[in-house]
């Protein structure tokens, strides 16, 4: 048994001493552990499900499996259903040739396996894959306060961000042993103190920039700081209607990658900054002003990661992080447009659309307008494209993405909405 001066109750002592089992021990010895490295005092209960970023069924991570089955076999469980990232592989949407499936199945061989372990330990379900588990068709969708403890860095700033809820970025498999307790340490973003912002952000562009351009330069700028964002409300408005909620998913997506950020406060707009607004600000906060010129230098200093910077795409992906319905509506009329502008039926570069199951379900339920979408010759699909783009073969292709995410953590090159669409249906 460890030693802790952390305050624990009565049944969480009982744990810590062994009495509930040695598995729970373990549980509880590790979240504590975890907890007083970043100085948290006592655990507070959780108000709603994890989200798991551990989706991906990689042989090398064998200790996870023997916890999984040391889980089941003790009959230990999340105390509420949970969900999880996106699966990484989608033969019939997102075709591979046979090298790339040999690798895929040496890379993701434990898949199957490991969906069965995630079901016996509390899976929600089996469309509970996706990197946005807030959206209403997911629903894992937590209240304003609610503390929780997530581990996918998209939906942890949006979470805190957008809906109000409170949870630290913690790491893949300490979130599982959280909701397992059904506790997290009470440190961080779950603070009071942890949601003051020290850094001052001031927009000041001619127009609304590209939320994964912004979010990119707020990333690179603040890092895992808490900004406080000035001047948005110019071209978004005060209510985080869907198509505000859309923009601040793709802009925090972009700054928890490019950076580490895990809230933002935008004034006059998101809950927090709309209750207590400037307060919010720490004393002595920094400054940071975004104007034109500033995106201008951020988008130049990405690097190139193609072989030839000529070379023509090969595949281009949308959806990183996952699409809403609002979304996939969207871009269905935006491709047609461009086509149609261009004279062509279908999109010249093979193209990717990502979107949780249960929102792709939905989308399917409105058949004019999906089948609008696939006769481009766009396909849709509930993977992650980061995971496609690890195998090492699909990593030499030319992909292009108006996703920063994607942008940051592969060889995929980045272009804003319009370029990518006239590249897409032009395939130059």
């Amino acid at each position: 048994m460890i030693q802790t001066h952390m305050s624990l109750e009565a049944q969480d002592r009982e744990i810590l001493e062994g009495r509930k089992g040695q598995t729970l021990q373990k549980v509880l010895e590790s979240v504590v552990l975890y907890g007083e490295a970043f100085g948290a005092q006592r655990l507070v209960p959780l108000d709603g499900p994890v989200h798991l970023v551990t989706s991906f069924g990689i042989p090398l991570l064998r200790p996870v499996f023997d916890m999984m089955d040391e889980f089941i076999e003790n009959g230990i469980a999340a105390k509420f259903p949970f969900t999880v990232d996106p699966r990484p592989l989608d033969y019939e949407n997102v075709k591979c040739n046979l090298l790339e499936k040999f690798v895929f199945r040496i890379m993701y061989g434990k898949q199957k396996d490991y969906e069965s372990q995630l079901k016996r330990v509390g899976l929600k379900d089996e469309n509970a894959f996706s990197c946005t588990c807030y959206m209403d068709e997911v629903g894992n969708i937590p209240a304003p306060g609610d503390r929780l403890a997530w581990a996918e860095s998209s939906a942890v700033v949006f979470a805190n961000s957008v809906l109000g809820a409170r949870t630290n970025r913690n790491s893949g498999i300490i979130e599982l042993f959280c909701g397992i307790l059904g506790k997290a340490p009470l440190f961080g973003l779950l603070t009071e103190e942890g949601r003051q912002a020290s850094w001052l952000v001031d927009v000041k562009t001619q127009s609304l920039p590209h939320p994964q351009v912004l979010g990119s330069a707020i990333g690179m700028r603040v890092v895992e700081e808490v900004p406080y964002i000035r001047g948005l409300d110019r071209f978004l408005g005060p209510e985080l209607t869907p198509t505000v909620r859309d923009y601040f998913k793709e802009m925090g997506a972009a700054a928890a990658s490019n950076g580490a950020v895990g809230l933002f406060h935008v004034e006059n707009v998101t809950p927090e900054a709309k209750k207590s607004g400037a307060a919010l600000l720490a004393q002595n906060a920094n400054s940071y002003v975004i104007d034109d010129k500033e995106l201008e230098r951020v988008v130049a200093s990405y690097p190139m990661m193609w072989k030839k910077s000529d070379a023509r795409p090969k595949l281009g992906f949308v959806g990183c992080p996952h699409l809403s319905l609002p979304q996939l509506e969207q871009w269905t009329d935006r491709i047609q447009k461009t086509l149609e502008k261009e004279g062509r039926k279908k999109l010249k570069v093979r193209s990717i659309f990502c979107a949780a199951p249960d929102v792709v379900a939905r989308f399917k339920k409105n058949p004019s307008v999906h089948q609008a979408l696939i006769r481009t010759g766009a396909k849709l699909t509930s993977i992650c494209p980061l995971m496609y783009m690890n195998n090492p073969i699909c990593s030499k292709k030319t992909v292009v993405t108006n996703s920063n995410k994607l942008r940051t953590y592969t060889t995929a090159r980045f272009y804003p909405d319009e370029e990518l669409l006239t590249l897409l249906a032009k395939g130059r």
